[in-house]
């Protein structure tokens, strides 16, 4: 199993923060975080997929920039700032783990304190 990467919902509300506040220009930074801390394959292919995103959508705006403005460009941007936001929130990082959980484990499972059994009791166990 590999490292755990825990954040509060601060965190997460935080780099969500980060990625609607740069309008999406930043959104790479946050997968890039939690691909280097913790090092899975699948971080790694978030991270590439939304820098993908940026070294093709940064050039597309610059060339689109004459007119109106693009709705396709701008659908695309919306949905991915959307999609960054929702794995951000709900499925980038691991759940915090209650701080007592393994005390609690371990009082629990622990079984009877071992130590020196009682001897036999005196006499015929039948008569007593």
């Amino acid at each position: 199993m590999g490292k755990r990467v825990e954040a509060g919902w601060a965190q997460r509300i935080a780099w969500s923060v980060l990625v609607v506040a740069s309008l999406g220009l930043l959104v790479w930074v946050p997968f890039l975080y939690v691909a280097v801390r913790r090092g899975r394959g699948s971080d790694w292919g978030a991270f590439a997929a939304f820098l993908l995103y940026e070294l093709v959508t940064l050039p597309w705006a610059s060339v689109r920039a004459e007119g109106p403005g693009d709705s396709i460009l701008g659908t695309v941007a919306v949905v991915s700032i959307a999609m960054a936001v929702g794995l951000l929130l709900f499925a980038l990082f691991d759940k915090r783990a209650p701080k007592d959980a393994t005390q609690k484990y371990a009082t629990a499972h622990a079984g009877p304190v071992p130590g020196p059994l009682p001897g036999p009791a005196p006499g015929n166990p039948y008569l007593r």
